[in-house]
């Protein structure tokens, strides 16, 4: 086969670096540990990236597809972990980028009833490298219930509330279940979500959240202190995200923290 003409490799004269280049919305079979269940199937949607010095004209985007398919049909943790020093490698960059952006499911019985039904959250792998250091983080998109505070304080009959979301990003010393993250957060709002709930499971429901009503500022608290009491949790930035039932906007609010570190 004749030799073909390799562009990318070629100089680029306008000395001007990239952050990040490479290829997006790969999905690929994930398989992953399960607190509940050993194992769970799902799919990932998959980003991988590295940097290019500013003497390069392009990337080798075949590579970063090479890569992710060396770890044979189905990945784990552990490969997801190990790929950014892969791409370093194998592109001969100085900084790489994964992300594994994946729906996570849990069977969750309802609180009276006992009902049982599938419940999704959303989870995120996370990892760079640079040089010798690999930096990983995991995220969960937990939906929950929130009750109004001002709302129940000023009315006679009920009080507004609303589904929210709250994304946890941690860091960590030792691997976190993604179940403790996600039940961390659920017992920081008004009350939790459920897939299946009948008139019994309602009733607990309404009730529970009325009993305990939560700003949005409230609920990142709360998650904050849980997060900072962990143990193995260094590193937090949790956000909640309120869809308003009486306003035509969102109510937000955002902590970030080193564990340890002053908060102020």
């Amino acid at each position: 086969m004749p030799s073909l003409k390799d562009t990318q490799n070629e100089r680029d004269h306008r000395q001007v670096p990239i952050d990040r280049v490479g290829v997006r919305s790969l999905r690929f079979p994930l398989r992953i540990r399960d607190r509940d269940q050993q194992e769970q199937h799902t799919v990932a949607v998959v980003s991988l990236a590295v940097d290019l010095p500013h003497h390069y004209k392009g990337t080798h985007m075949s590579r970063f597809v090479e890569v992710l398919h060396s770890h044979g049909q189905v990945l784990e943790v552990k490969g997801i972990a190990a790929m950014p020093r892969e791409l370093l490698a194998k592109l001969n960059a100085e900084r790489a980028h994964v992300e594994f952006r994946f729906p996570y499911f849990r069977m969750k019985a309802a609180p009276v009833t006992k009902a049982r039904g599938m419940v999704d959250y959303g989870v995120v792998f996370d990892v760079e490298a640079s040089g010798q250091e690999v930096d990983f983080k995991v995220t969960v998109e937990v939906p929950v219930a929130t009750l109004c505070p001002c709302s129940k304080a000023i009315s006679e009959r009920g009080a507004h509330n609303q589904r929210g979301l709250v994304t946890l990003s941690v860091r960590f010393t030792q691997p976190v279940w993604i179940e403790e993250l996600i039940e961390l957060v659920e017992a920081s709002a008004s009350c939790e979500l459920y897939s299946l709930l009948k008139r019994p499971d309602e009733k607990h429901v309404t009730e529970t959240a009325y009993d305990n009503p939560v700003f949005v500022e409230d609920l990142v608290r709360n998650v904050a202190i849980k997060a900072a009491q962990h143990g193995q949790i260094t590193w937090f930035k949790v956000e909640a995200e309120n869809f308003e039932s009486i306003h035509n906007h969102n109510a937000y609010a955002m902590i970030e923290q080193t564990v340890g570190a002053d908060p102020a």
